[in-house]
């Protein structure tokens, strides 16, 4: 039987698959209201979710095991993105597939060092200031590897996706905060249980 700990591992791992197979999907299809189409695209709206999924893994599990979860959730995202959202015919796909797999693993890299340096702050600084700073690396190398010379305004979508996923990420800190009770309480049953 799987401990509560390594099925909570897991669970977080796949997710991060799961959000960067739908972000990658998703970015490739701009928001076609208001006048938003060269400013930002659906991606903004999901990928944040993997800053909080990191954070949690840190704040639960530690640097070393987070660095695992966005390790297996780059592989397994990145094989299903080739998979179901990747058309060879278009190099702007290709070029997405690229770009995030590349962006995805030091923007995590950048969010989990800094995170783990400011995890003794208020409880909201370190996700916070990790995801800002984490989603600003990941969004400029995203969108200048995917979409550079294409024609495409990358610059102003870059703008427009950057400014959804700080306000997403101030909104992931609800949930941060409620997960982070739960995963407290999976390692006071664990404690409990190995005593």
């Amino acid at each position: 039987m799987i401990k509560k700990e390594n099925k909570f591992f897991f669970i977080l791992a796949f997710s991060m698959a799961l959000i960067i197979v739908l972000s990658n999907y998703l970015v490739q299809f701009p928001v076609n209201f208001y006048g938003l189409q060269d400013v930002l695209t659906y991606g903004a709206f999901s990928y944040p979710v993997a800053f909080l999924i990191t954070d949690l893994s840190n704040r639960k599990y530690g640097k070393d095991a987070a660095k695992k979860i966005v390790y297996l959730g780059f592989i397994l995202g990145f094989f299903l993105t080739l998979y179901f959202s990747t058309n060879y015919a278009d190099l702007i796909s290709i070029r997405i597939a690229i770009g995030s797999g590349s962006a995805f693993l030091v923007a995590q890299l950048f969010d989990i060092y800094i995170f783990d340096k400011l995890r003794e702050k208020i409880w909201f600084i370190a996700p916070f200031v990790s995801s800002f700073i984490a989603s600003s690396i990941d969004t400029f190398l995203f969108f200048s590897i995917s979409f550079y010379g294409t024609g495409i305004s990358w610059i102003t979508l870059s703008f427009g996706d950057l400014f959804v996923k700080i306000l997403v990420a101030l909104l992931m800190l609800i949930p941060f905060k409620l997960l982070l009770s739960y995963t407290k309480k999976i390692s006071d049953i664990n404690k409990k249980i190995n005593a």
